[in-house]
């Protein structure tokens, strides 16, 4: 018999309390994963379509196979099980700030985790992704595609010391890291906001925002995400 609700792990975070549940929705019957962050839901296991979208349209703009994957943000995982579904995938590194996350996954707390880590592909490391994309890139080793989703929307961030990523410069910063014909794909909950897509068209010679639509049982109707994805850096 399921547990109605459960808190599977908490932990103390720079950016405030951060807490991994899972409650048993007997309408729908199912479990419910959630990610809280002091008072605000994060995420939630009940819309994913979108998290995995992010994978394969981001993908889907890159030829080619041993591809290097950079994900930021780990996340319920999603991204990063629909990165390894992937064969010409060679390695994917997924970057978190928060060190509580990846603990869940290698605990295999999480239903996606077990594949994930045991993959010999994956990489999971505790890092800055924004600080590490603010670096020079490592020459030897460009990535074929960077996919992100950490902050709710260009204009939405859980912390504002993310802001210059969205910027003209954070994203030239970020298209370096890319090998040549490499991609740059990013989550956003909000609606396609065509300043940010003429942002990434200052560095990208091809930008689509794709509508990701998905069933919302909650409320017994449709929602929506956005993805971004650019590719054909220019310079």
């Amino acid at each position: 018999m399921n547990l109605r609700f459960e808190e599977l792990a908490w932990q103390e975070t720079p950016l405030g309390e951060l807490s991994l549940r899972r409650r048993h929705d007997t309408a729908l019957d199912v479990d419910i994963y959630e990610v809280k962050l002091g008072d605000e839901f994060l995420m939630s296991s009940l819309f994913p379509v979108a998290e995995i979208e992010l994978a394969h349209l981001g993908l889907a703009a890159v030829e080619g196979d041993r591809l290097n994957v950079v994900v930021g943000g780990l996340g319920l995982g999603y991204t990063a099980q629909a990165v390894l579904a992937h064969e010409r995938v060679a390695v994917m590194t997924v970057v978190d700030t928060l060190d509580a996350v990846i603990d869940w996954h290698q605990r295999e707390l999480l239903p996606v985790s077990t594949p994930i880590v045991t993959d010999a592909r994956t990489r999971l490391v505790h890092d800055d992704f924004f600080a590490l994309m603010r670096r020079p890139p490592a020459s030897d080793s460009p990535f074929d595609a960077i996919l992100v989703d950490i902050d709710h929307s260009p204009r939405h961030l859980l912390n504002e010391d993310s802001a210059g990523f969205y910027t003209v410069e954070g994203i030239r910063q970020a298209a370096a890291h890319l090998a040549p014909g490499g991609a740059f794909a990013l989550w956003s909950d909000d609606p396609p906001d065509e300043a940010y897509s003429a942002l990434l068209g200052e560095v990208f010679g091809t930008v689509e925002a794709h509508v990701v639509p998905f069933a919302n049982p909650l409320t017994g109707g449709t929602s929506a995400n956005t993805v971004y994805v650019a590719s054909g850096r220019k310079g």
